[in-house]
């Protein structure tokens, strides 16, 4: 192990922060185009080096993060355009609704979307988008497969593509 790599693992966290985050974010808010999702994928990029310190071999750091971030953020276009989110998507206007017309349409969205499926896709539902939990950790939470947890959520995904297009 040469002294860079020696000098990644014990430096300070809060120092590479300092040092690159500014960079890390200006590659994040280019690639997702999204400060809010910027900032997260900033935070992630952090805590994958923070918990992978120990096996990293950099002569650079500054490389080292911006191609992190590259490859986080190309991670989470893939994600977004996978489940099909999107800054305007009827989820997120549901989740944010306001005054009183608005919650009831939201409630009738929701009402529609897990009226022809079975109750743990709900479940299944809160678990993934609400509480961030992972695809195999929702499925061994409701003790199916991750490929049933998959299907589950691309049929409520199809259904509410369908309720979004009426």
């Amino acid at each position: 192990m040469n002294d860079t790599s020696a000098q990644i693992q014990n430096l300070d966290t809060e120092a590479l922060f300092r040092k690159y985050g500014p960079m890390v974010l200006r590659r994040c808010i280019h690639l997702l185009g999204d400060t809010e999702r910027a900032a997260d994928a900033v935070q992630e990029v952090f805590v994958k080096l923070l918990e992978n310190r120990q096996n990293i071999k950099a002569d650079y750091p500054s490389s080292l993060l911006w191609t992190m971030a590259t490859n986080h953020c190309l991670n989470k276009i893939r994600d977004y355009k996978r489940r099909g989110e999107d800054g305007d998507s009827l989820l997120e206007k549901i989740a944010c609704c306001g005054d009183i017309g608005e919650k009831h349409g939201a409630r009738s969205v929701l009402r529609k979307l897990f009226h022809s499926s079975p109750k743990s896709s709900r479940t299944i539902a809160v678990l993934h988008f609400v509480d961030g939990m992972t695809l195999e950790e929702t499925a061994r939470e409701v003790k199916m497969s991750v490929s049933g947890v998959r299907k589950r959520l691309a049929a409520l995904r199809e259904t509410l593509v369908e309720l979004e297009a009426v």
